[in-house]
């Protein structure tokens, strides 16, 4: 089956980003995701799923543990399991990008608040 945001699951997070369920299986998650300007995801790592976003439109900011790295449209990033990671669209548009996650991130997310980072 063909998969678009306009037949696919969607909903909401953060502070009114949204997105789209383009492959939602146990053992692997696509997603299609919109960041409005100034916003940003919480802090946080998966223990076992290992994820790679790509850049769409616009320029992502991560921070990756204690560094700062820039992706820009057509590029991507590899986030490994248990590495404490952001994303965030300093920019003034809005950010579109493919999350992949593999296995699926459901159940799988700790963020930054919940646990010291002594532990990772």
């Amino acid at each position: 089956m063909k998969r678009s945001r306009d037949n696919s699951e969607a909903y909401t997070w953060g502070d009114h980003c949204s997105g789209w369920h383009l492959v939602k299986s146990d053992g692997l998650s696509v997603i299609e995701e919109l960041m409005l300007p100034d916003t940003k995801e919480v802090r946080h790592y998966h223990s076992h799923a290992q994820q790679f976003f790509y850049i769409l439109k616009g320029v992502a900011t991560f921070v990756i543990n204690d560094e700062t790295l820039t992706v820009s449209e057509r590029e991507g990033i590899h986030i490994r399991p248990k590495t404490l990671h952001q994303i965030l669209n300093q920019g003034k548009g809005n950010l579109e990008f493919l999350v992949i996650s593999q296995p699926t991130t459901s159940g799988d997310r700790t963020d930054l608040e919940q646990q010291s980072l002594t532990t990772l």
